[in-house]
């Protein structure tokens, strides 16, 4: 680990970074045009004083969940990225493992989006990144561990997940679903990643036994869901998903579909975070 190294490029990646371009507000008091170490950590999702400990050589090694976390927040390069992670003694992680981060520029279009609500997934299901409407919408789905962090396990196992959209909807969402994952399995047959999370969701669940046989394929580029959210109610929204040329990642991205749900998703975001597990 380089820590003076490590700490001097933080340093100087967290100065570069306008507020804008994170969605914070510039504000009438600010000193520098960068970020300040307080605003990293709300980004990154770590303490403030972590980050004063990085930037001046005095912390342990970082995991590479945090390196991952201050990647994000610091919205690096893939270059940029893979740099952070040898100064801090890792091997950066694999374009196609399962430790894969937000590729760079789908975290740019992120930024942009503002207040709608968009996420950047992996090709399994993976959330990778959020924005706050996304966040407002559907909760975090980035601190999952082992196969929940998959959309499509949890969607299998935990009944929480498909009750928060109306009944009549979720054998078309289960069936879409499964025929996403189908489609993966095609490109990726050899792939233990995907091996394992079928064989867990065929071992574990009837429903998705049943559609699995079946041998429904598909990949979703456009659809419709109804969100059911405890604070605003039903939320209908137009879902169109941008996919990069490798197939690996892509940018999934929610608009309302009427001017109700306009109206409903504007108020969520004025009441704010709904905590509520998903």
């Amino acid at each position: 680990m380089q820590r003076d190294e490590l700490a001097d490029f933080l340093r100087r990646r967290r100065e570069a970074i306008r507020p804008a371009e994170v969605g914070l507000a510039d504000g009438p008091r600010r000193r520098t045009a960068g970020l300040r170490r307080e605003e990293v950590a709300m980004l990154a999702g770590m303490s403030s004083d972590y980050v004063v400990r990085l930037e001046q050589g005095r912390s342990s090694q970082p995991s590479t969940q945090m390196l991952g976390a201050l990647a994000r927040a610091l919205r690096l390069s893939d270059d940029e990225r893979d740099h952070l992670f040898h100064l801090a003694g890792h091997q950066p992680p694999p374009a196609d493992g399962t430790a894969a981060l937000a590729r760079a520029g789908l975290l740019r279009m992120l930024d942009l989006l503002g207040d709608t609500p968009a996420m950047v997934l992996s090709d399994v299901g993976e959330t990778l990144a959020q924005n706050r409407a996304s966040l407002l919408l559907g909760g975090d789905q980035t601190g999952y561990q082992g196969d929940r962090r998959y959309h499509v396990y949890r969607w299998f196992t935990d009944p929480a997940i498909p009750a928060l959209h109306p009944a009549g909807e979720r054998e078309r969402l289960s069936r879409a679903t499964v025929s996403d994952l189908r489609a993966v399995a095609g490109r990726r047959h050899d792939d233990p990643t995907v091996v394992r999370l079928i064989s867990a969701l065929l071992e574990k669940s009837g429903d998705f036994r049943r559609l699995w046989e079946e041998h429904e394929v598909g990949v979703r580029r456009a659809d419709r869901k109804t969100f059911l959210h405890p604070r605003v109610g039903r939320l209908d929204m137009n879902c169109e998903t941008l996919v990069t040329p490798d197939q690996r990642q892509m940018l999934l991205v929610l608009t309302p579909a009427d001017a109700e749900s306009r109206e409903r998703l504007d108020l969520l975001r004025v009441v704010g975070i709904e905590e509520f597990s998903v």
